[in-house]
């Protein structure tokens, strides 16, 4: 089995029809969720999964299932998939990968005559981006249980559509019963630079950073420029200028791939000739272990204490956002590092920084996902590129990581 490849130039083929559903002048796509283009990408899958002998399942929430019989039909399949929804300016290979990499895998099977004992599936999860509708993640946190049906069904666009009347509407509202999954594999690009950086093809996902976010309020005096000393001053704004270096000093400090970011501020009165009495901010850490997460924030807490007294400032920090993090299935992450290393690929382990369906679905099955470089770490862009050669050696990754987890039966002959 070792010698297994997928096809990757029906692969690549696959991606770039995929692409002119919904594509932009930038040469990306724009394919909301449950819109028109959304429509025309789920019969374009669901017509590929047919062709190659699958049967397509659709739930309440839109989600569809793609399944490929295994010889033991008592085992729960082994998943592999992602979404086809887009962000507004949105890439081809955002989520639209793992989709096609799932496909690509199951006609590989069919292509070589290998039967794995545990059914296979790709998935196409609803409303991944939450770019049209909220909340993100929609429909593979229906299926995990995080979203009841009900809820998610009444949620509205902007024009007041709900998300029932939308999947009713484009056809791809199901009725198929919620099943348990034996493990469940994602391929991604990887939406950030280190790949790329360190000249490594294979990305061993380990998880998923946890994330916790602050609103911040610095109180200070608003006062006139000229006539207020140095040493008298409430400014604001000093305070919160050393909050800001806080933050990047204790991103910088902490093990566990922590991250620190302040992308919002606001200085009131903001006039060239007054002290500033008031700043707005936010702090956003993120990190892969709770426990670190939990001491950075007691950390930026401390910090925020001291400032308050040597700037005579006051500073309020409310909590508005807790993502746990999500450590993904030691086997399965096993399974992804041994098929990168058989294969030949230059990888290294790897933390996402940002959400995927494999986060919502770690919570119900054990989990794992392959990351692939894309050029310049840019994503949700209509930019974002990444090579053919690239895609097909994680394709190939998630071949052999699903083989393993779905057992094999055996094999006809070798990949053309």
């Amino acid at each position: 089995m070792n010698d297994l490849r997928i096809n990757g130039k029906r692969l690549w083929q696959s991606l770039m029809e995929l692409a002119l559903i919904g594509a932009t002048a930038k040469g990306g796509v724009k394919r909301l969720t449950l819109t028109e283009e959304d429509r025309r990408a789920r019969d374009l899958f669901c017509r590929w999964a047919r062709e190659a002998g699958l049967a397509v399942e659709i739930d309440g929430i839109g989600n569809l299932f793609a399944r490929r019989a295994g010889t033991d039909p008592s085992l729960p399949p082994v998943a592999m998939g992602s979404h086809l929804d887009s962000q507004p300016s949105g890439g081809k290979f955002d989520g639209a990968y793992g989709v096609m990499a799932g496909l690509e895998v199951l006609r590989t099977l069919n292509d070589t005559g290998v039967r794995t004992r545990a059914p296979m599936e790709v998935v196409s999860w609803t409303n991944e981006e939450g770019s049209r509708f909220t909340p993100v993640l929609m429909g593979s946190g229906v299926f995990s249980g995080v979203f009841t049906l009900e809820h998610v069904r009444a949620q509205q666009d902007l024009d007041g559509v709900s998300v029932g009347d939308a999947l009713e509407k484009i056809g791809y509202a199901g009725s198929a019963r919620a099943h348990k999954l034996g493990a469940y594999f994602e391929a991604h690009i990887e939406q950030g630079p280190v790949l790329e950086n360190e000249g490594k093809t294979i990305g061993v996902v380990l998880g998923a950073l946890g994330q916790r976010w602050y609103d911040v309020t610095v109180s200070g005096q608003d006062a006139h420029a000229g006539p207020t000393p140095m040493e008298l001053r409430q400014d604001a704004l000093i305070g919160a200028s050393r909050l800001v270096l806080e933050v990047n000093r204790i991103a910088r400090s902490f093990p566990d791939y922590a991250r620190g970011t302040v992308g919002f501020l606001q200085v009131k009165p903001n006039s060239r000739n007054v002290i500033p009495g008031e700043v707005r901010t936010t702090v956003d850490f993120r990190n892969a272990k709770a426990a670190t997460l939990d001491a950075m924030c007691e950390e930026l807490k401390r910090a925020a204490r001291a400032i308050e007294a040597e700037c005579r400032v006051g500073i309020e920090l409310r909590e508005n956002v807790y993502f746990k993090p999500c450590e993904f299935d030691p086997a399965l992450v096993a399974y992804v590092r041994s098929g990168a290393a058989a294969l030949g690929h230059a990888h290294r382990d790897i933390v996402s920084g940002a959400g995927h369906d494999a986060v919502s679905i770690a919570r119900v099955a054990p989990a794992a996902m392959v990351f692939v470089p894309c050029a310049g770490g840019i994503s949700h862009n209509e930019i974002e590129s990444a090579t053919p050669a690239d895609l097909a050696a994680g394709c190939d990754v998630l071949l052999h990581a699903a083989l393993q987890a779905a057992g094999t039966a055996g094999a006809s002959r070798a990949a053309a």
